[in-house]
């Protein structure tokens, strides 16, 4: 096994202090190589998965998200699972003032799927 591949499998999201927890601010993250697996046909479905979020006492380390994000390679997920998943680990980890996750899948049979989960507090402007 590869190290990349021993990195991938066995990846935890790290969270570090905020260093500024007392103002708002976005983090604003674009994963443009998004991999997962169609759970009817097994074909790699591709995607952008954008996060932005409004941090609270937490922020989640790059590095461990992009690990963390590429071990969805070679799992056969939907994408309204994948982005969901994403979303709930996510919020249970940070715990931010505000999370969206947005899984804008590229098309496949003709069919494109955006797939986006947000907070409680912005579900009005669905």
């Amino acid at each position: 096994m590869k190290y990349g591949e021993k990195a991938v499998r066995k990846a935890v999201l790290e969270l570090w202090k905020n260093p500024m927890p007392g103002r708002d601010y976005e983090i604003r993250i674009e994963f443009p190589e998004f991999t997962c697996l169609c759970p009817r046909s097994g074909y790699p479905d591709f995607a952008t998965l954008k996060i932005l979020y409004i941090p609270d006492k937490k922020i989640v380390e790059l590095k461990s998200l992009k690990l963390y994000l590429n071990a969805f390679r070679s799992v056969s997920v939907s994408h309204e699972e994948v982005t969901n998943k994403i979303y709930a680990e996510l919020e249970r980890n940070l715990r931010p003032r505000f999370l969206e996750v947005i899984g804008d899948f590229n098309p496949r049979g003709n069919v494109k799927t955006v797939v986006r989960v947000c907070s409680e507090s912005d579900r009005k402007e669905l």
